[in-house]
């Protein structure tokens, strides 16, 4: 055997694979396609030389609160986490803000009077065992949760609809922030467990913050590739894998790769029971990505979204539970729910000459072409009038340009299939373990199992420990 393992794909969860299995004394080699390392993490100047726009993800609380990832030395390789003073603000068009601060306390004084003790309700029964909770909440449901009754409290809350939780909120402005957190799941707000991303992210706030790495999300993959490379792990970069033939002899291969591509690259290798439930596998909405190059910071009415990493920009629930339904059922709303990151505010690295970037996306239907640059844009200028004035270039990717980059998602789809009740816990396949194909070394470590998506390397890592039980 020329390896111990063999990984296809270096984002953040082959990257964890590779180091649980380096870290216990095998010999691996991962393989990529492009001549870079980092999936969805990477940074490149889109726009114009010295603006370094986030291709994909942005922002990452599920990165700094990811059990396995805080137990690496990643700051040893120069990952630094900015904190922005205010995680997240949600500008509305006649009153202030919905605002989520690091402090619990301080976000519940500035809600609205009439929910403040319904939002603590929510959160607040989970944030001293927080660690411990997400830890059961970011494996597979094959394992016994190490906080059953904890586990069972969130989930009576987590398993309900968006549309269902949020009527326990009178205010606008808590309605809207409750919106804007659940519909990073991208799914219609009627769905079952719709609340449970909402829950994730709101609780993050308080307990780890909404940061972002200093010179861009690239910095998380570098740091675990260079901590890889120090156990011992291989990286091989410029390499496309079209079928596991032209790969070295290993004892097993893992795929940090999406069903789709896992039937192109080894379908004649799996069982045809497997074949058909891959086949069956669904993916979810696309996204229409737009990074800009800016003169000045966002000029937000708001004050606080001024101070704020992340803006979730979309008006009142109701509105933002419109837009969600139509791009699932195929349309392509006038309004869109827009997630806005604006780094450069704390991160002078970001762009040149007292200049900043913006960063932005809005939810499309799969494998859309539509162009979404003026809808983004009137929709940011709607609460920070003069924002045009402050474009000096934009880049803009389709749901066919997000595939281009990274054949991870068809269709535009960025968290590696629909994460609806019927995939949320049992992607790909449904099976027990549903890492190991059956009947093959072969393994899926990508985010189409179990946690699902976000830069967190939970599937990467679980995905490992499936491998060293049959070794």
């Amino acid at each position: 055997m020329d390896y111990d393992a063999i990984i296809i794909g270096s984002g953040p969860n082959g990257l964890a694979a590779g180091i649980r299995l380096a870290q216990e004394g095998l010999s691996v080699k991962m393989f990529e396609k492009e001549d870079t390392i980092g999936g969805g993490t990477r940074t490149m100047e889109l726009t114009q030389p010295g603006f370094h726009h986030d291709i994909c993800s942005a922002i990452h609380p599920l990165a700094k609160a990811s059990p396995f990832l805080k137990s690496l030395p990643l700051k040893d390789y120069g990952l630094e986490w900015i904190q922005p003073e205010v995680p997240l603000a949600h500008p509305l068009d006649d009153q202030p803000a919905g605002v989520l601060f690091r402090s619990f306390d301080k976000t519940v004084s500035y809600i609205n009077s009439e929910d403040k003790s319904n939002y603590a309700h929510s959160i607040a029964p989970f944030l001293d065992k927080w660690d411990g909770l997400l830890t059961d909440i970011l494996a597979p449901f094959s394992l016994l949760p190490n906080h059953p009754l904890m586990m069972a409290r969130f989930g009576l809350q987590a398993l309900q609809s968006a549309n269902s939780f949020a009527k326990r909120f009178k205010s606008t402005q808590t309605r809207a922030l409750f919106a804007g957190l659940a519909a990073h799941g991208i799914m219609p707000f009627d769905a079952t467990a719709t609340a449970a991303i909402g829950l994730v992210l709101g609780t993050a706030a308080h307990t780890v913050g909404w940061p972002y790495p200093k010179g861009g999300s690239h910095a998380i993959t570098k740091a675990m590739a260079k901590h890889f490379k120090s156990l011992g792990g291989k990286i091989e970069t410029g390499v496309e894998v079209s079928s596991t033939d032209q790969l070295p002899e290993s004892q097993v291969i893992l795929f940090n790769n999406t069903p789709q591509q896992i039937l192109d690259i080894a379908g004649e290798n799996l069982p045809q029971s497997y074949i058909k439930k891959l086949q069956r596998y669904k993916y979810g909405q696309g996204v229409f990505k737009l990074d800009f190059a800016l003169s000045d910071p966002i000029p937000w009415e708001d004050e606080l979204c001024q101070k704020a990493g992340t803006v979730h920009v979309g008006g009142a629930f109701e509105e933002i539970a419109t837009s969600e339904k139509q791009t699932a059922s195929g349309q392509h709303p006038e309004k869109p729910y827009v997630l806005v990151a604006q780094q450069s505010l704390w991160d002078e690295t970001r762009a040149p000459d007292d200049n900043h970037t913006g960063w932005a996306y809005c939810h499309v239907p799969n494998g859309s072409t539509e162009d979404m640059t003026e809808p983004i844009i009137h929709q940011i200028e709607r609460f920070a009038p003069g924002f045009r004035d402050c474009i000096i270039d934009t880049h803009k990717m389709n749901t066919q340009a997000m595939q281009s980059y990274n054949p991870n998602y068809i269709g535009g789809d960025i968290n590696g299939g629909r994460a609806d009740i019927t995939q949320l816990f049992t992607r790909p396949a449904g099976l027990f373990d549903p890492y190991h194909i059956p009947k093959t070394n072969m393994y899926i470590a990508s985010s189409s199992t179990p946690p699902g998506g976000g830069v967190h390397g939970m599937c990467g890592y679980h995905a490992a420990e499936s491998v060293l039980r049959r070794l």
